[in-house]
């Protein structure tokens, strides 16, 4: 289990925490008796709500986490939180759920690892969401040191952080593969102009992730990133997984076929993988099955936004187009029916880890997205979608957005069953951009079953194309509050903007 302390601003307090599975790792030449501890790897928020939001920190060494929260940056008045024992069971990481924040406020936190001594201080701060109409601006994208690029301190590492803090987000959505748990790193490549791409590596980057500890590395590895860690202490962060997490165009199930691994059951990998996920991610969820993933957060009267899980509930690749394909399952589908049925709020983003309309191969006769390829009625995977947009079409669910990275290119999709085979739902729009720094690729085909047109495509002139020649992409939605529009703008590394679309709700 996670390490979380549950905390109520305000007159009452609720106190909550739970433990699991344990790895001790130390920091190597520190003597932890004459030394005070270090938090290793930043602080963070996540899942911010109007009254809710997630803290999170990992210490070197058994600790208590120590919150400092207050309104003013100075921390004049804070409030002092214990929040839970930072333990080897959690690989030292811990989280605290704030309950009870005042909407639409700016707060600033110091969080200290706490034992015989403390450590230094790491600050961070968030908003919470407002209960009236507020401008909202937020980001997304996925992809993080994937296809054999690291962190390269040559390049400024994960430099395309700056860009997108320099927008000031209110929060930053990823939409899967933080981490590549299947990509080993080696210390250089060589690339196409005669230039040398160096890759900073510990040991857990140099072979696949099988084992517990080697996929708490993988994040690790990442937030050794000081653009990353900065970005995450300023901008909160809402998590989903997809393939990279565990392995690639993995499902529940899979036996895999792969030398490299000496653990062949992917649903082993999986859970391993799941508790690191985590336990190193300020998300609200936990290593369990029941801790689900797929969650509604809403930012006020203008948006809800639907997380979706496409990976824990997914049919086999090799039977996609069959009868009973499927990449929600029955459970999660009735409850994103439900909650978008229930929605108030203007716009309904749904944030997909696999695009719809494009066709992403797994091999022959296999498929790993939604799409099966042949362009006709709506087949395996594709008979969810059909149902999901037909309920929505019939119960009135309107301004609905979809979001997503995945294939390692930026694109905008509108969807209309002027062009579809099947026809029964309302237009929307489908947004892809990533990566964030990894391989870049595409584009991909579009499949017809619902109508998809590319309005816009922005992809590398081959196959894998490092971060060094660009093509690394993150998307930016604001939402204006007094008009209600939708603006989706598509960004480069350096945050120029390459395509923007103002998108009009409708009553």
């Amino acid at each position: 289990m996670v390490l979380e302390r549950t905390v109520q601003i305000g007159r009452r307090r609720l106190l909550a925490a739970g433990a699991g599975g344990a790895v001790l790792l130390g920091t190597p030449g520190i003597s932890y008796a004459a030394s005070r501890p270090q938090l290793t790897h930043g602080v963070q928020s996540g899942d911010v709500t109007d009254r809710g939001a997630i803290l999170w920190t990992r210490a070197d060494r058994g600790a208590d986490m120590v919150v400092e929260l207050a309104t003013r940056p100075d921390f004049k008045h804070a409030r002092r939180i214990k929040g839970p024992a930072l333990t080897e069971a959690t690989d030292f990481t811990g989280k605290v759920r704030l309950k009870g924040l005042r909407p639409g406020s700016q707060y600033h936190y110091r969080i200290r690892a706490e034992g015989e001594r403390r450590s230094e201080a790491l600050e961070g701060s968030f908003t919470t969401a407002a209960t009236e109409p507020k401008d909202l601006r937020f980001q997304w994208s996925g992809d993080l040191a994937g296809q054999g690029w690291g962190i390269n301190p040559d390049v400024g590492g994960y430099r395309i952080f700056q860009a997108m803090a320099d927008a000031e987000p209110d929060f930053f959505l990823c939409s899967g593969d933080f981490v590549y748990a299947d990509g080993p790193l080696v210390e250089t490549v060589a690339l196409p102009d005669g230039t040398t791409w160096r890759n900073t590596l510990v040991d857990e980057k140099l072979k696949v992730a099988e084992t517990l500890d080697e996929y708490r590395g993988q994040f690790k590895y990442n937030l050794l990133d000081e653009n990353l860690r900065a970005y995450l202490a300023r901008v909160p962060m809402v998590n989903q997984w997809d393939d990279h997490e565990v392995v690639n165009n993995w499902y529940p199930g899979e036996i895999l076929d792969l030398p490299q691994y000496t653990e062949k059951r992917v649903d082993v990998l999986a859970a391993r993988a799941r508790q690191a996920f985590a336990e190193y991610t300020p998300g609200g969820f936990g290593p369990e099955p029941d801790g689900r993933i797929y969650r509604k957060i809403a930012y006020g009267p203008l948006m809800d936004l639907f997380v979706l899980d496409m990976r824990t509930f997914k049919s086999p690749n090799p039977d996609a187009d069959g009868a009973r394909g499927h990449v929600l399952g029955e459970r999660q589908l009735a409850w994103l029916k439900r909650e978008l049925r229930r929605s108030k709020a203007t716009w309904k983003v749904i944030a997909a880890d696999l695009p719809i309309g494009l066709l992403v191969g797994d091999g022959a006769g296999a498929w790993e997205g939604i799409a099966e390829g042949t362009g006709a009625a709506p087949m395996g995977r594709e008979t969810e979608i059909a149902d999901l947009l037909a309920h929505c079409k019939r119960e009135q669910v309107r301004n609905m957005v979809w979001l997503t990275a995945d294939v390692h290119y930026t694109a905008a999709h509108h969807y209309s069953p002027d062009r579809a085979v099947f026809q029964d739902f309302d237009p929307f729009w489908e947004f892809v951009s990533g990566p964030l720094n990894a391989g870049g690729f595409g584009p991909n085909r579009l499949d017809a079953t619902f109508g998809p047109e590319a309005v816009f495509v922005q992809a590398p002139p081959a196959a894998n194309t490092s971060p060094a020649e660009g093509y690394q992409f993150f998307g930016e939605v604001d939402i204006d509050a007094e008009t209600e529009v939708m603006t989706v703008s598509l960004k480069d590394l350096d945050g120029g903007v390459l395509f923007t679309q103002a998108v009009e709700p409708v009553a």
